[in-house]
């Protein structure tokens, strides 16, 4: 089955292709999209959002504060509360992002090193981002136990070893409309040695719209260029692809399990 497995639902704008969330979902449906996980990146944010993609039993949700939204803040007792919530079915947009933020490094790693902690508690895996901190990622999943839960790199962009030691350690890589640009050359390489039980695949949406949506708002729509264009990349069938992934997906998330 075909599933975003990454997207800002509540972050889309009335643009002319998708002037109503009913209408972004019917876009994905039409294109096989069965079910979405809209993510959370600053727990101020969580209500609206649920209350936003209440109506649609085919979008699952997570809880989380995004590395660049740290400043925010996060509260434990309000994130712990949210990510009990019925629909959540993991912790995040956690991780590091040393890239646009790193005057912010050590508040980052303090919010990552506490919703670690919290997707243990909750026992709900971890939705990973990382730019330009590998090692530190790699480190603080590891010192924090994350094996236990697991979890996802999304939007992947790094380099093999990376992808390796995150694998090692139990977790999926998610690959985005980024692999379809250009000057994705690196990340194809990577992409096609992820073994199959260890793969996802998303939008990010409504960034990064792969190719040959660029310049548009992304919506999760989109996640059929991203797979159709992966499962080539791969040398694969995109039924075949689009059936493991999918797969991954209710593997890791188990507790969406109980919400089809």
């Amino acid at each position: 089955m075909l599933i975003d497995s990454h997207c800002h639902l509540d972050r889309l704008k009335a643009a002319p292709d998708h002037q109503s969330l009913s209408k972004v979902i019917g876009n994905a449906t039409e294109n096989g999209v069965e079910y979405m996980l809209c993510v959370n990146v600053r727990q101020q944010e969580f209500k609206l959002m649920q209350e936003k993609v209440a109506p649609f039993p085919q979008v699952f949700l997570s809880s989380g504060v995004h590395p660049l939204d740290v400043e925010s803040g996060l509260d434990d007792n309000m994130l712990l509360e949210s990510a009990r919530h019925e629909r959540v079915i993991a912790v995040g947009e956690t991780g590091l992002d040393y890239f646009y933020s790193p005057e912010t490094k050590e508040l980052q790693q303090d919010c990552f090193e506490r919703q670690i902690a919290l997707s243990l508690k909750v026992d709900k895996p971890l939705i990973v981002h990382t730019r330009d901190a590998r090692d530190d990622t790699i480190s603080m999943l590891k010192n924090g136990n994350a094996d236990k839960v697991g979890g996802v790199l999304h939007c992947f962009t790094e380099n093999w070893e990376m992808a390796k030691a995150a694998i090692d350690l139990g977790f999926y890589i998610s690959v985005s409309g980024i692999v379809t640009f250009k000057n994705a050359g690196e990340l194809r390489s990577v992409i096609r040695k992820v073994p199959k039980d260890r793969l996802m695949v998303e939008t990010d949406s409504p960034y990064l719209a792969p190719v040959p949506h660029r310049g548009k708002e992304n919506q999760p729509a989109f996640v059929r260029d991203v797979a159709e264009f992966v499962a080539e990349l791969r040398g694969e069938k995109y039924q075949d692809l689009i059936e493991y992934t999918g797969e991954n997906f209710f593997v890791l998330f188990k507790t969406a399990n109980r919400l089809k």
